[in-house]
């Protein structure tokens, strides 16, 4: 039994502290050789071409912060038969002053001046025409119509009756807009575009008033691909012709463009190459197929006090082009953990070559798989009949 227990404890010791190693048999066949050469090569391609050079995976990444402020400037001149001659400036046509990465130009303009609180024929629709004051229910409401129902079947016109209504007459008539639109000329219109951004990871700054930008360079510069691809001022006939739009058809019914700034800096680099990119896309669906609410427009009113000190206002139902600013990149730069990852993923793949190659030559290869096995002295009664040397 010490003998049983002497021969125990060494068999133990040589499992602890013994070391197993691969034997090595070299095959000359040209095939095999060449297909292990071919998925070894495929492999650092992929690790030097992909991984390295175009998702640059041995870099640590962070995603860009950015505020935005803009400022438009442009006049124009208008005369129509209800305001006559009328000058539009900025306070007037930029609506709200300033918005969230975003602003609004008025192209477009249905007016309706003068109205008081007061009652009024409804305006003509299937739910609104009547032939007597049964037709009417006082009080009702309409969802889509202007006011309350007064209870009244009344003249519209010489040949329509509609309901009474309280609301603000002479009511909107909106089915007719404006052809060219009113405020077309704002194409020539230009917005200055500022800019600021960090990779807070990096504690990296930087905005698109580049160094060499100065107060006149700015100006004298407007945005432009070939000449000025760095000025931050923007004509907004170019950009929306950039987006593959039409202004003078936009400005009609509206519509919303994006302003796509691009950030993606790698900071391997100097400070100096990390610079934004500018695009355009319109935004708003434009589906010839389902043109249902097309544009952009909302509502707003002046209000002030007539000569009979009655509360009056001016109706505006005000059609533009809302240019949303928007702000995306990523910024990468060396770091030991990303990079020891990658490799140790592109060392295991390349562990993978012998296996797939050693797999082909037992599969496919009759001799060389006779050879392997007398090579590792496989017990001959488990040789196939034809691997007997």
């Amino acid at each position: 039994s010490a003998m049983g227990c002497k021969n125990c404890c060494s068999i133990c010791l040589q499992c602890l502290f013994g070391y197993e190693t691969n034997v090595m048999l070299v095959i000359n066949n040209k095939g095999v050789g060449a297909l292990f050469r071919l998925i070894q090569f495929m492999i650092i391609a992929y690790v030097a071409v992909y991984v390295c050079w175009i998702q640059r995976a041995y870099q640590d990444t962070d995603s860009v912060i950015s505020s935005v402020s803009t400022k438009v400037k442009g006049n124009i001149l208008t005369n129509t038969s209800i305001e006559g001659v009328h000058v539009w400036d900025v306070p007037e046509y930029v609506i709200p002053p300033q918005g969230e990465k975003s602003f609004f130009v008025l192209t477009n303009v249905i007016p309706t001046p003068g109205q008081t609180q007061s009652k009024c024929p409804e305006i003509p629709s299937e739910v609104t025409k009547c032939e007597s004051d049964s037709d009417c229910i006082e009080g009702h409401t309409e969802v889509h119509g202007n006011g309350v129902q007064t209870g009244h079947c009344v003249q519209y016109s010489d040949t329509i009756k509609t309901c009474e209504v309280h609301a603000w007459c002479p009511l909107e008539n909106d089915t007719i807009i404006p052809k060219p639109a009113l405020l077309g000329a704002a194409e020539h219109f230009t917005v200055l575009i500022k800019n600021n951004i960090q990779y807070p990871k990096f504690n990296f700054r930087k905005r698109n008033l580049l160094h060499h930008i100065n107060s006149t360079y700015l100006k004298n510069c407007t945005f432009d691909r070939k000449t000025d691809p760095h000025c931050p001022i923007f004509r907004l006939g170019h950009m929306v012709t950039e987006a593959g739009e039409d202004f003078s058809v936009m400005a009609l019914k509206g519509g919303i463009i994006g302003i796509l700034i691009d950030w993606n800096c790698d900071l391997e680099f100097p400070e100096r190459f990390c610079i934004p990119k500018y695009s355009f896309s319109r935004l708003d669906n434009k589906n010839p197929e389902n043109n249902v609410a097309p544009g952009y427009n909302f509502r707003f009113a002046k209000y002030y006090k007539n000569n009979k000190s009655i509360e009056t206002r001016t109706l505006i139902k005000a059609f533009g082009i809302r240019f949303d600013v928007i702000v995306f990149g990523m910024a990468g730069k060396f770091n030991i953990v990303p990079t020891i990852v990658n490799l140790g993923a592109a060392l295991a793949c390349l562990s993978l070559v012998t296996a797939i190659c050693d797999w082909v030559m037992l599969t496919c290869m009759k001799d060389l798989k006779c050879l392997w096995l007398n090579h590792f002295h496989v017990v001959p009664e488990l040789l196939p009949g034809d691997c007997y040397l």
